[in-house]
């Protein structure tokens, strides 16, 4: 009975020893430059301290928001301009608040993040190059006359505007994703970013058309490029003719289908020439892309996130007009792995549809066919429900309800962390 006992507890620990562990699901955390900025734009030891909160509270990645939508940047590099100032919310409105510390912010977060053993990715702003609001302009676009080709062109109510022309409207301004000197840009700006050589991912965000929605994109680098598309002139430009915002409330016609395409083609094609330009410089270094989980919505910014695999047409009703040549513009074939904002109010965790947490998650493995990880998961400080922080008690059902679709759970934005004590809400 002795030697029985002993052989049975001698093969349940070399078991044990030989099974493989369950891989530990990412917490990831973005971190933006504004609502972040005047926490760490200038104390090394800001970010070493609150990289090491973060890895005692369980969280493994952090995306540093390095280009912001002013278009500057904060690494080095040999074409963009360095960030100097940031609009931050002040007493009466929005104010320029300068820089004062000259310290490289990517390699401090990644030197900070390793030393705590958090995986580090640079997040991207690409189609951006300018900000606007009443305290004045800042940003590449502002700062050199000579892009003015480079920006976005709008239909708006009083015809075709520039986004330099729109003295209202407060925000960030959009390049064209059309414009190949924009393009060529942009990946020499993505190189810089992949030379540094501890750098664990980068993460593409607004690498889409701009908040114009499906009234964006009527340039005349666009116009040139979707003639070639069509092999002939367009019946009309612009091709919707009525701006506003719109969604398909309507099945389009065959040119408004071709158009929709062409966007879509776009970027598909600019995301796969970034990943081989990343890739040519850190072979190793992983690619994603961070997207709305409201893809049902998503063909107004021309972006299909789906697989090239996924049949649009057949299963969304939204996208019954959509063509095999619309279906193959789907990118996620090309990345390494994606970000969705699954955002939505704090109630509205559970259910199989857009519009909840659970439902986008899941929407999302559908719509990307297994083709690469994914991470999801809430904006814990703007969405109805998360406003005034006190939502401790939902997180880990939040982490546990991802974990259970992808790969883990995705939080936006660290600054909420940080002014809600969030720290520890997901350990696991």
């Amino acid at each position: 009975m002795k030697l029985r006992n002993l052989l049975l507890a001698a093969t349940l620990l070399l078991m044990t020893a030989c099974s493989p562990k369950p891989q530990q699901k990412i917490r990831m955390v973005w971190i933006e430059v504004g609502a972040n900025f005047e926490r760490y734009a200038s104390s090394l030891d800001n970010i070493a301290a609150d990289c090491r909160r973060l890895a005692d509270g369980g969280y493994t990645h952090i995306v540093v928001e390095v280009r912001p939508t002013s278009g500057d940047v904060l690494f080095c590099s040999d074409v963009a301009p360095q960030l100097r100032e940031v609009a931050l919310w002040r007493s009466g409105g929005l104010q320029f608040v300068p820089r004062e510390a000259d310290f490289d912010y990517l390699q401090a977060f990644i030197d900070a993040g390793h030393a705590a053993g958090l995986k580090v990715l640079a997040g991207v702003n690409v189609m951006v190059g300018g900000f606007r609001c009443d305290a004045g302009c800042r940003g590449m676009l502002y700062d050199h006359p000579g892009l003015r080709d480079w920006a976005a062109v709008d239909l708006t109510f009083g015809g075709l505007q520039n986004h330099l022309d729109d003295s209202t409207t407060v925000g960030g301004r959009f390049l064209d994703p059309a414009n190949g000197q924009v393009q060529e840009f942009l990946l020499d700006m993505l190189a810089d970013v992949a030379a540094y050589e501890e750098l664990d991912g980068v993460v593409l965000d607004r690498c889409r058309y701009d908040d114009y929605a499906m009234d964006a994109g009527y340039t005349e680098a666009a116009h040139k490029a979707f003639c070639d598309y069509l092999g002939r002139a367009p019946e009309r430009w612009p091709v919707f003719e009525e701006p506003g915002h719109i969604f398909l409330d309507r099945e389009p016609d065959e040119l408004e289908v071709k158009w929709l395409t062409f966007r879509c083609k776009t970027i598909h094609d600019f995301v796969a020439r970034a990943v081989d330009r990343i890739h040519a410089v850190r072979p190793d270094l992983k690619v994603g892309v961070y997207v709305g989980a409201w893809f049902s919505e998503y063909y107004r910014s021309g972006v299909n996130w789906t697989s090239p695999k996924y049949p649009l047409a057949l299963e969304e009703e939204t996208f019954r007009w959509a063509t095999p040549e619309y279906q193959a513009t789907g990118f996620a074939d090309l990345v390494d792995f994606m970000l969705l904002g699954a955002y939505c109010p704090a109630d509205n965790i559970h259910g199989d549809v857009e519009k909840t947490m659970e439902g986008f998650a899941k929407l999302g493995a559908k719509r990307l066919c297994g083709e690469v990880p994914f991470v999801a998961g809430p904006d814990i400080g703007n969405q109805p429900g998360f406003q005034n922080g006190g939502r401790a008690d939902i997180l880990p059902e939040i982490a546990r309800t991802m974990d259970g679709i992808c790969d883990g759970c995705f939080i936006f934005d660290m600054c909420y962390i940080r002014a809600f004590d969030y720290w520890d809400a997901l350990r696991n």
